[in-house]
């Protein structure tokens, strides 16, 4: 607003905005279509790598009974998931403009893809697996940092107004984080992403320790970013080939095709 551009910023990001509160939307019954809960994928794959849950490693060495600094400065990373990739949006249309679409269509694909995992396998994070007796007790640290800052009623509100507390593989916070490093690498250069690169390294060891996912969510995530960073082009290109074809359509012919299409559809569906 105070450089008289708030209607270009508002064009910009308002469909980035809307389509992840409509993502946001879609999670809330994700867990409510499929109620069938997986509590064992993820803590079989991490016990079969590394022995143990590494949440329970982290926490034996690090956890000491109440918050430490480390706690809060472990935790800060896991709050900004919603605000850097806005971040990155703005920094990229002010100053790699014919990116932008190409950033924003990314983190929407990954969230999406994202969302079908979690309507598929409903998965619990580790702190509700040890909370309803499916592994060995674990200490939710999110609490502890809450309740350091003054907050004791914080994590049973978020719990009540979270989306999706069975949404763990993949983990989007990893997902985001690698997303975001990918694109400071390719459009700012190596020494901005040897710098972010701490992001994604707090969010890998900090979600592992604090027990909101396990490392196998977190590898899963990063699958999910390079896949969805590689898959987006080529989307991107068939959803432009396909706005091309329909806009040579003269206008009656287009409202029948789309009529045509979406009856064919119907139709299916009923048989």
């Amino acid at each position: 607003m105070a450089f008289g551009q708030a209607w270009a910023l508002f064009k910009r990001l308002f469909p980035f905005v809307a389509v992840i509160l409509v993502y946001e939307s879609f999670r809330s019954v994700a867990d409510k279509l499929n109620t069938h809960i997986n509590y064992l994928l993820a803590p079989h794959v991490d016990k079969f790598l590394f022995g143990n849950l590494p949440t329970v490693y982290l926490q034996n060495w690090w956890w000491r009974g109440h918050a430490s600094w480390y706690d809060y400065a472990l935790y800060i990373p896991y709050l900004l998931h919603f605000i850097l990739p806005l971040g990155l949006a703005v920094l990229v249309w002010k100053t790699r403009e014919k990116h932008y679409w190409r950033v924003v269509s990314t983190y929407l694909v990954v969230a999406f893809a994202a969302f079908l995992t979690f309507f598929i396998i409903p998965a619990a994070p580790p702190w509700l697996a040890a909370q309803n007796h499916y592994i060995q007790p674990i200490t939710r640290i999110s609490s502890d940092v809450w309740a350091g800052l003054g907050l004791r009623n914080f994590p049973s509100f978020y719990n009540h107004i979270t989306p999706n507390q069975v949404a763990a593989i993949p983990s989007l916070h990893s997902a985001w984080a690698v997303l975001l490093l990918i694109f400071v690498y390719k459009l700012y250069g190596r020494r901005w992403a040897m710098l972010v690169a701490i992001y994604p390294l707090l969010i890998f060891v900090g979600t592992v320790y604090e027990g909101e996912h396990y490392v196998f969510d977190v590898i899963a995530g990063v699958v999910y970013a390079l896949a969805g960073y590689a898959a987006t082009p080529y989307l991107m290109r068939t959803a432009s080939r396909f706005r091309a074809k329909l806009a040579k359509l003269p206008l009656v012919e287009r409202a029948r095709s789309t009529y045509s299409s979406s009856t064919k559809t119907v139709l299916k569906s009923k048989r």
